[in-house]
């Protein structure tokens, strides 16, 4: 029986190869979107849940409060004496790691200097709480003893080619020699950090670096990550319930005699839901967003929707066709559940054709959608019973989904109708098929509405101004090599007549604002401290004039004043924040911040310091010289002539000054790109599946249409014998059709403002979406409508009417 249904599945499938092409084309393009979205989503949930541990290890974040109890930072790094004490107050931790960002700079071995970027201390506990495979050495003592460094075997292979690493000596950041105790593999792409190099924890006790009496007693550097191994089953909200006590009990001193618990607060983050769901001010590497999962699974089912609407769209259309097979078969015997088992056969055998052919497209996709998220995504991710059995059941699941309807609406047709030719495509069935279609242009359009604003929002963070000057400046952010020679390395620099400025600050545009201490201002005769975070950068007194920022009011720094060490610039927002009237009162006024008292010299417009996810914050400028070593980072602005001479001239001082340190350079311009490249990736995609989310209802339309005139051939024939003209009866024609995108543009119109006006809130500044965004994804639509049918329309219009009517 079961072979006999799928000997007639293939033999109609092949009759009707025009719809049955329709059909199988949709079908296998919406299940591979499927596939690769499904690859992509199931990289996204798996996270770092390659450790065997993954469910019981958390890491220890902390935000920070300001007077009106707000939170102002969210870090997920803390300060080192939290590491010391939590294990002594929280027994139930059966392991606490550590792991610290180095930063980049140079790594020597004999005659091979290489900037790297990926150096983190660790402890030699991180073997215990994480998942990490030793090559070479031992894994519980590598990390053991000070001055002893881990790396990759890509690392490895940098410095050492084939020869054994293991007790091999680099020099790193020329101020430690380290000593090669272990070899590791990279940690998988789908970990939240990826260290290089680890250097041993206990290396940090060495005062050059950090000092063990920081480790104990420094709560304000906030750059340790902290993770801790905690029992099985463990309830987490436990520990933190107690957290408010733990810092009462050990930061007592740290704020005034205030309770710390006021103004700082520690919280647990489970490590499967760091890559999602974490979204601190300071990230070991940039997250992702369940959002976006969402979003790309929803994408997935309504492509594959549009694929399934096609096929009842087609198949109902198609019953006249098979109206007489059915009602012979039902004279001779058939009964209903067999002819809809029969209907059901081909719909299924039509899905597994599908998905065969969609996972050989996976194969040759899935490169295209690497490229597109940065990912390392593979196909081998599929083949997991978990998958591989949704995988299987997929053909018969969507099979029957896509083909009930058309199943139990042919299979009821009655056999004395049927062979007298009174059963037409179903005019009881019209409702539904326009309901189908309309459905089909609203997810389209709606895609094209996404898509718009996307670029849109894109090209206004793109184009806005930010108050300064980007355009380039080159960033060196290795500069603290060039403390001590910094003042003849400017000079040097500045004989070029391509260098308009050259500035060192702690931090540069592009970059976030993390560094904060507390602030006073004049209140009678004494300081009074602010209720606002005033965030700082350490600057010298080119920063401004090099960023082509303007001052709103008063001076920038200079030299010639040998006080303005104690002085301070604010920006506009900082003014405003503290209630001062205007940026001309605020010249002059005492203020305090940190350890430092003197007088605001000068206000500088507001200028975009973040990207625009961001608010412009209160911030102030600290003047500082190099010797003080607080430059992270140098800027150097270049003229408009000959910029490649210029860099080439940069690159030779540079070398010529420091032949230690590699030359690392980016332009600011690139700098500010990136922080929108996710946003731009998203466009990317989205645009991509819109296409082709439209291309397939675009051919479930050609069939339908196509179906629907060839019913109204003779019609179309009477009405060119009377005279209607080619484009009478094409508008004839298409009117019905292009109804039903007028209606699914009117219901896609309020779901897609709702959706990207949801998505626009993660940006402080952002575009009101404009009204003309809706109307051109209607007109877009209605063309793409209008150019389907009127293919067919325009070939049947043009037919010649006694063909039509010869067999009247």
């Amino acid at each position: 029986m079961i072979r006999n249904y799928l000997k007639l599945a293939i033999r109609n499938l092949l009759k009707y190869r025009f719809i049955s092409f329709i059909n199988l084309f949709g079908l296998t393009v919406g299940l591979t979107c499927c596939l690769l979205i499904t690859t992509y989503v199931l990289n996204e949930l798996s996270y770092d849940r390659y450790n065997k541990n993954a469910d019981n290890i958390y890491r220890v974040t902390r935000s920070f409060n300001n007077q009106d109890g707000v939170v102002s930072l969210k870090l997920s790094t803390v300060s080192p004496p939290f590491g010391y004490y939590l294990p002594g107050d929280f027994p139930e931790i059966k392991k606490l790691s550590r792991l610290v960002d180095f930063g980049n700079g140079p790594v020597r071995y004999k005659e091979k200097i290489i900037n790297e970027d990926h150096v983190f201390f660790a402890d030699e506990n991180l073997m215990d709480v994480f998942s990490v495979d030793v090559l070479k050495g031992n894994a519980k003592t590598a990390l053991s003893d000070p001055y002893s460094v881990m790396m990759t075997e890509e690392t490895a292979k940098k410095y050492f080619g084939n020869e054994d690493p293991i007790n091999k000596v680099v020099r790193c950041y020329n101020l430690v020699d380290l000593k090669v105790t272990g070899i590791y593999k990279p940690f998988p792409g789908n970990a939240h950090l990826h260290p290089g190099i680890m250097v041993s924890f206990s290396t940090l006790k060495d005062s050059l670096i950090y000092g063990e009496k920081g480790l104990r007693s420094n709560w304000g550097n906030n750059s340790f990550f902290t993770y801790l191994l905690l029992p099985e089953n463990y309830d987490a909200k436990k520990m933190i319930a107690r957290f408010p006590a733990f810092l009462d009990n050990h930061m007592a001193g740290e704020y005034g005699g205030k309770k710390p618990s006021a103004f700082t607060k520690l919280d647990l983050q489970k490590l499967t839901d760091i890559h999602l769901y974490s979204h601190t001010d300071y990230e070991a590497e940039a997250n992702s967003d369940i959002k976006r999962v969402y979003v790309f699974t929803a994408i997935a089912f309504f492509i594959l929707l549009i694929a399934c609407i096609n096929y009842m769209n087609l198949s109902t259309a198609r019953s006249a066709l098979r109206a007489r097979e059915i009602g012979i078969r039902k004279v001779i015997g058939a009964r209903r559940q067999e002819l809809i088992f029969q209907f059901l056969s081909e719909s299924v055998l039509l899905t597994w054709m599908a998905i065969i052919l969609a996972v050989g497209l996976l194969y040759l996709t899935i490169p295209w959608l690497n490229k597109m998220t940065e990912q390392h995504l593979s196909v081998t991710m599929l083949m997991k019973w978990q998958v591989l059995i949704p995988v299987i059941l997929a053909p018969f699941i969507i099979g029957i989904i896509s083909g009930i309807y058309p199943a139990l609406f042919m299979s009821g047709f009655q056999p004395i109708k049927t062979l007298k030719g009174l059963v037409t495509a179903g005019r009881g069935n019209i409702s539904l098929r326009k309901v189908l279609v309309i459905t089909q242009f609203s997810i389209s359009i709606i895609l094209i509405i996404t898509t718009a604003v996307v670029f849109q929002q894109l090209h206004y963070m793109q184009q806005k101004s930010l108050g300064l000057d980007k355009a380039r400046v080159v960033l060196i952010d290795n500069a603290r090599a060039v403390s001590d020679k910094y003042g003849a390395f400017r000079n040097e620099l500045l004989t070029n007549a391509g260098v308009s400025n050259v500035t060192g600050s702690s931090r540069v545009p592009s970059g976030r604002l993390l560094d904060n201490m507390g602030a006073a201002t004049l209140s009678g005769d004494s300081l009074k401290p602010t209720t606002m975070d005033i965030k700082f950068v350490s600057v010298d007194e080119g920063f401004i004039p090099a960023y082509g920022m303007k001052m709103a009011a008063g001076r920038n720094f200079s030299k010639e004043f040998g006080t303005d060490s104690a002085n301070f610039i604010l920006n506009e927002t900082s003014v405003h924040a503290l209630g001062w009237s205007s940026a001309a009162t605020a010249i002059g006024k005492d203020f305090k911040y940190a350890d430092t008292r003197g007088h605001i010299i000068g206000v500088v417009k507001d200028f975009h310091f973040e990207s625009l996810h961001q608010s412009i914050v209160p911030m102030i400028l600290l003047m500082r010289a190099p010797s003080q070593n607080e430059f992270n980072n140098l800027s150097i602005k270049v003229a408009g002539k000959n910029v490649p001479s210029t860099l080439a001239f940069i690159e030779s001082t540079w070398k010529r000054f420091f032949p230690e340190v590699p030359y690392k350079s980016t332009f600011l311009d690139d700098n500010f790109n990136a922080l929108y490249k996710s946003e731009q990736k998203q466009g990317n995609i989205f645009t991509v599946f819109a296409c082709i989310a439209i291309l397939i209802a675009c051919l479930g339309l050609f069939g339908l249409s196509a179906f629907s005139i060839t019913q109204r051939i003779k019609e179309i024939g009477v009405r060119k014998v009377l005279g209607a003209t080619t484009s009478n009866i094409v508008g004839l024609l298409s009117k019905d059709f292009l109804k039903l995108v007028g209606i699914a543009a009117l219901l896609a119109f309020p779901i897609a403002w709702y959706a990207m006006h949801s998505w626009l809130q993660d940006f402080a500044y952002h575009i009101s979406m404009p009204w003309w965004i809706f109307i051109l994804a209607g007109i877009i639509a209605t063309i793409v409508a209008l150019a389907t049918i009127s293919f067919q329309a325009v070939k049947a219009a043009v037919s010649n009417p006694v063909k039509s009517l010869r067999s009247e």
